[in-house]
């Protein structure tokens, strides 16, 4: 044990490096934001209806492809079929993308030219700088984290469960949502989460799509262009905050239902 003592601390030295590069730029901006300027920006309707929109387009998003995702990734973890390797690398795609590049994509996709956009366009509606608009730009790059969480899951789900569910009758569908789906829940969830929390941080790909409205990275990055970085940093503090807090409660949320179903 004492002979593994000297790389351990090497370890914890580099971990520590790594947690202060992390924390060392965030620390200076709280700290270079004066409570004035920060409770300024709280009672700034501009930045708070931003953030509003910024919460629900990206939750609006992550749920309704929940409902895409999730049979997928149940597919792709019990199911092997030519293409599976491909259809993999095609969702992981936005990932390595350029996100200004997936937003021209996500653009050329709805704009009034194309089929959705005609869709679209024929009941009243442009998706181009719309909040409908946003949150498939949002989707679109954060896709993979739940997609690639809830395969994990399902993957983790013991076949001879499913097995033992249907060889007493019971449906596949029954089988799914009271074995598989149970039992993959927390990465599922935890999936989610991260998929909103990537959607709210967005910037390229909903700039090229939608600059209006605004979403809080666009409207922190136009105040930065517009008026400098002491201007918007105050929006910046604030946004972080609210996103820390959303995702530490979401975590904490899925923690406790974790201990309660072990319970």
């Amino acid at each position: 044990m004492n002979k593994l003592q000297p790389l351990y601390l090497v370890f914890v030295f580099l971990g520590g490096l790594l947690l202060l590069f992390i924390v060392a730029p965030l620390t200076g901006m709280v700290l270079s934001t004066s409570p004035s300027s920060f409770f300024e920006v709280v009672q700034n309707k501009e930045v708070i209806d931003s953030i509003k929109l910024t919460i629900l387009t990206s939750f609006g998003g992550t749920l309704f492809f929940a409902f895409l995702i999730i049979p997928l990734a149940y597919l792709m973890a019990r199911k092997e079929f030519p293409g599976k390797k491909i259809i993999s690398g095609i969702i992981d795609l936005p990932i390595v993308i350029p996100h200004s590049a997936a937003g021209i994509a996500v653009l050329g996709f709805i704009s009034r030219d194309s089929v959705i956009g005609k869709a679209a366009d024929s009941v009243g509606l442009n998706l181009i700088d719309h909040p409908i608009g946003i949150a498939l730009a949002m989707a679109f790059v954060s896709i993979p984290f739940l997609f690639n969480a809830a395969r994990d899951g399902f993957e983790a789900v013991p076949v001879r469960l499913e097995k033992v569910a249907l060889n007493l009758k019971a449906s596949p569908t029954k089988t799914f949502f009271t074995i598989s789906l149970p039992l993959a829940s927390r990465s599922i969830l935890s999936g989610f989460i991260m998929m909103f929390a990537r959607g709210m941080s967005e910037f390229g790909a909903v700039v090229i799509v939608a600059y209006h409205p605004m979403i809080t990275p666009v409207l922190v990055y136009e105040w930065f262009t517009s008026y400098g970085l002491a201007y918007a940093r105050p929006a910046a503090v604030l946004f972080i905050a609210i996103c820390l807090i959303f995702f530490v409660t979401l975590r904490l949320l899925v923690k406790n239902k974790e201990q309660q179903r072990h319970a």
